[in-house]
C-alpha cells in the first residue's frame, strides 16, 4: 500500500536537477486537556488559599480568636481567684516561688500565713454547721417580735379611731407590702434571667480583655508583645544574658546542661526590685557585660535605668540589680529631717539621713573628718542634695557654718543666723570674699594644727556652692597672684589644697558643690583631695570618672547614664561614709527633697538649739553705696513696664543683702518718694520704665542745680 506524501518543496523547473527526496510530515497532536472537574478543583483551591491568606481574613480570624479567648480566659481566671479564695493553693505558690528564689524566710512567713488562713477557714466552717439552727433562732424570734410590734401599734390606731378592726390594720399592710414585692419579683424575674447569664459572660469577656488572655498572635498590634514589668525568673535572666550578643557566654550557656542555670545565684527581693549574682564563664569578662546595660535591660524588659550592673567581690561575678517596672519614678517621701521635729544631728557619731538606696533601704551619710564634693548637671538638685546635709548638721549646735553661694538666688537664706560668714553671689566681687573665707579658715586651721596635743576643736564647715565660679574666675589681687584658676598661683585653688591636706585632723572640713566638671573648672587635685564624692546626672563617662574616680566607675558608677531631669535629686556616692554593699566601690541614693518651707523651719529649729549667732553677710561691694532708683532702673532693662513682684525678685538677685527683706511697701515707698510710683495696668501692679527714667533724670537736674 502506497502513502500519500505531500512535498515539502516542488522543483521550479522540472527535468533540470533531481528533485529532493520528499520528507514525510508529521502532525504532533496537542495535550489532552485535563478533564473539568480537576480544572475547578484547582481554581478553587487557588481561590480558598488566596482567601485564607488575605489580610482581611487574618484580622477576621485574629479578632474571632481574640474575643473567644477573652471569654475562655476571663472564665478560667474567675475560676482560678474562686479557687484560690477558698483554698491555700496561692500560699503554696508563693512558697513555691520564695523556695526557687532562695528566700526561705519568705517562704517560712508565706508557710505561716497559709496555717493562719486554714485555722480561720475551719472556724468559719464550724460556724455554718451552727449556722441554721442559730438562723431558725433568729427568724422565730424576729417573727415574734415583729408580729408583737404590729399588733401594739395597731391597738394604738384602733384606740385613737375607736375602730376595733384597725388592730389588723398593720398586719395587712404588712401582708400588702409583701404580696406587691411578690409581684415586682415576677415582672423582673423573666427578664433578669434572659439578661443574666449575657451579663455574667460580658463580665467574663471584660476580665479577660483586661488581663489579655489570648494569644499573642491574636492581639492588637499595639500591644502584641508587651511583657514590660515582667516578674524576673532565672529563665529571663539566662534568656537575656544568652541574646546580648557576646559569642563565647552565648556557646557557653549552649552547652550547658542545666541550660545556663548554674550562672546564678539566687534571684533575692531587693527593694523595689530584685537583685542576682551571675558568675560568667571561662572567657567572658565583666566588663562586657556592663558595656551592653541597655541591650541586657530591654532583654529583660525593662529601660535602661532601670537595670544597675555592679562588681562584687567574687571573680568573674557581676551582681544585676533589676527594678519592678516604673517603680524608681515614684517618690521616695519627705526626709526625716521635716517629719521629725524632735531630731538633733552628733557630728562625731550620727549619719544624716540623706535619702534611700535603689532596694529601699535608708541611706545615711556620716559627715566626720570627711571632705565632701558633689557635682553634677545644672537644675538637678544638686544645691538641695548639698544642702539637705548642712541642715541635719546644722542641729549639732557645736558645728561653726562659713557659707559661699555662688550663685546668689537665696537658696542658703536660711542659714543667716546659723552661719557666722554668708556670701551670696556670682560676681568676681564674690568670689574674691569666697576665696578669703577660704583663706581665714586655712588660718584657723594652721593655728589648731600648733595647739598642744590633744585639745579638742569645734567642726568648722566651709561650704562653697557653685565652686566653678571660683575657679573659673579671671581676676588677679594686688599682688599679681589670680584668685582662680588650677595653678600653684591660684589662691582659691591653694587654699582648698591646704584644708585638703590638713583639715581633717583638726575638723576643719571643705565641702564644695559644682556643675559638670572639667579639668578647668575642678581641677585634679582638688575633686581627689574629698573624702566623699557624690555626683547626680552627668554627660559623658569622663565627667563620671572626673566626678567620683577612676575604681567607681570601673566598679559599675555610671552616673552619666541616669536620666536629665527624670533623676533629679538621685546621686552616685563614693564613700566609706555610707554603707555600700560588700565588694561595691559605690551606691546610687535616691536623696529626700527638703523645699525652702521646710528648710526655713529646720533653721528655725537650729537657731532655737543656739546662744545667738551674728552672721557677716557679704554681697562683694558695700551695700550703703547702693543706688536704690538706679537698681530699679537697672533690673527693668529694656521692658516698658514689669510686675512689682518680678522687681522685688530681680533686686533680690541683683544683691541679697540690699533688697532681700525688701517688702513691696518698701518697694512702694521709694518709687514714690522719687516720683515714679507704680500704677495698675491688666489689673496688676507694675513699675513703668519711663516714670523711673524720668524720676532718674529729674534728680540728677536738681543735684546739678543745687550744686
Amino acid at each position: 500500500m502506497t502513502e500519500n506524501v505531500v512535498p515539502l518543496f516542488k522543483d521550479p523547473t522540472p527535468g533540470t536537477e533531481p528533485a529532493p527526496a520528499p520528507v514525510p510530515l508529521t502532525v504532533v497532536a496537542d495535550k489532552p486537556e485535563p478533564a473539568r472537574p480537576v480544572r475547578v478543583f484547582v481554581r478553587g483551591r487557588r481561590a480558598v488559599a488566596g482567601a485564607v491568606k488575605h489580610e482581611r481574613t487574618r484580622t477576621v480570624a485574629r479578632v474571632t480568636v481574640r474575643h473567644g479567648a477573652y471569654l475562655i480566659g476571663g472564665t478560667r481566671i474567675a475560676a482560678r481567684r474562686a479557687w484560690d479564695g477558698r483554698t491555700g493553693a496561692r500560699y503554696q505558690r508563693m512558697m513555691r516561688a520564695a523556695e526557687a528564689a532562695g528566700n526561705y524566710e519568705a517562704a517560712g512567713e508565706w508557710e505561716e500565713r497559709l496555717h493562719r488562713f486554714r485555722a480561720e477557714r475551719h472556724k468559719r466552717r464550724m460556724d455554718l454547721l451552727k449556722a441554721p439552727q442559730d438562723l431558725a433562732k433568729s427568724a422565730a424570734v424576729g417573727t415574734a417580735t415583729g408580729i408583737g410590734a404590729l399588733i401594739a401599734v395597731g391597738i394604738a390606731l384602733a384606740i385613737a379611731t375607736k375602730d376595733p378592726w384597725d388592730v389588723f390594720t398593720p398586719l395587712m399592710a404588712l401582708v400588702e407590702l409583701v404580696r406587691l414585692l411578690v409581684v415586682i419579683v415576677q415582672m423582673v424575674w423573666g427578664p433578669l434571667v434572659a439578661v443574666g447569664p449575657w451579663l455574667a459572660l460580658a463580665g467574663l469577656w471584660a476580665l479577660g480583655r483586661h488581663q489579655a488572655a489570648a494569644p499573642q498572635w491574636a492581639l492588637p498590634a499595639n500591644t502584641r508583645g508587651n511583657d514590660a514589668g515582667a516578674p524576673i525568673t532565672p529563665s529571663i535572666v539566662v534568656t537575656a544574658l544568652r541574646d546580648l550578643g557576646v559569642a563565647p557566654l552565648r556557646n557557653a550557656i549552649k552547652e550547658m546542661g542545666d541550660a545556663g542555670a548554674a550562672m546564678l545565684g539566687p534571684i533575692r527581693i531587693a527593694g523595689c526590685g530584685v537583685e542576682v549574682d551571675v558568675t560568667l564563664p571561662s572567657g567572658v569578662s565583666t566588663n562586657e557585660v556592663q558595656a551592653r546595660r541597655k541591650k541586657l535591660a530591654e532583654n529583660l524588659s525593662r529601660h535602661e535605668h532601670e537595670v544597675f550592673i555592679t562588681i562584687p567581690e567574687a571573680a568573674r561575678t557581676v551582681r544585676l540589680w533589676i527594678a519592678d517596672s516604673g517603680a524608681l519614678d515614684e517618690p521616695i517621701g519627705p526626709s526625716p529631717l521635716a517629719l521629725d521635729e524632735t531630731m538633733t544631728a552628733d557630728y562625731a557619731k550620727g549619719r544624716a539621713p540623706w535619702g534611700q538606696d535603689l532596694r529601699g533601704d535608708e541611706a545615711a551619710l556620716s559627715l566626720y573628718q570627711r571632705h565632701l564634693l558633689i557635682t553634677g548637671k545644672s537644675n538637678q538638685g544638686k544645691t538641695a542634695a548639698l544642702r539637705a546635709l548642712a541642715l541635719w548638721l546644722a542641729l549639732d549646735r557645736r558645728v561653726e557654718f562659713r557659707i559661699a553661694d555662688l550663685k546668689g538666688v537665696g537658696d542658703w537664706a536660711m542659714f543667716d543666723g546659723l552661719a557666722t560668714v554668708l556670701i551670696q553671689g556670682p560676681t568676681d566681687d564674690h568670689v574674691i570674699d569666697a576665696t578669703e573665707m577660704i583663706e581665714e579658715a586655712v588660718a584657723e586651721m594652721e593655728r589648731r594644727v600648733q595647739a598642744p596635743p590633744g585639745t579638742k576643736f569645734t567642726p568648722l564647715i566651709c561650704v562653697v556652692d557653685e565652686a566653678q565660679v571660683a575657679f573659673m574666675c579671671p581676676v588677679k589681687g594686688d599682688d599679681g597672684r589670680p584668685y582662680g584658676g588650677s595653678k600653684a598661683t591660684s589662691r582659691y585653688f591653694m587654699a582648698a589644697r591646704k584644708i585638703h591636706n590638713q583639715g581633717r585632723a583638726v575638723d576643719v572640713l571643705l565641702w564644695q558643690g559644682t556643675q559638670d566638671p572639667t579639668d578647668q573648672n575642678l581641677p585634679k587635685l582638688v575633686r581627689e583631695g574629698a573624702h566623699t564624692r557624690a555626683s547626680l546626672v552627668l554627660g559623658t563617662e569622663s565627667q563620671s570618672r572626673m566626678a567620683l574616680g577612676d575604681s567607681a566607675v570601673d566598679g559599675g558608677a555610671a552616673p552619666h547614664l541616669l536620666r536629665q531631669g527624670l533623676d533629679k535629686g538621685t546621686v552616685v556616692v563614693a564613700s566609706d561614709g555610707i554603707k555600700i554593699p560588700a565588694g561595691q566601690p559605690s551606691i546610687t541614693v535616691r536623696t529626700h527633697y527638703i523645699d525652702d518651707t521646710a528648710a526655713n523651719q529646720i533653721a528655725d529649729r537650729a537657731r532655737a538649739l543656739r546662744d545667738g549667732v551674728t552672721t557677716l553677710t557679704t554681697t562683694g561691694e558695700n551695700e550703703e553705696e547702693r543706688d536704690a532708683l538706679a537698681d530699679i532702673a537697672t533690673v527693668l532693662g529694656d521692658n516698658p513696664r514689669v510686675l512689682t513682684a518680678d522687681v522685688l525678685k530681680r533686686l533680690t538677685t541683683l544683691s541679697p543683702a540690699a533688697y532681700g527683706a525688701w517688702t513691696p511697701g518698701d518697694l512702694k515707698r521709694v518709687l514714690e518718694d522719687a516720683g515714679a510710683e507704680p500704677y495698675k495696668s491688666d489689673g496688676r501692679m507694675v513699675v513703668g520704665r519711663d516714670r523711673v527714667a524720668r524720676a532718674l533724670t529729674n534728680r540728677d537736674t536738681d543735684g546739678s542745680a543745687s550744686a
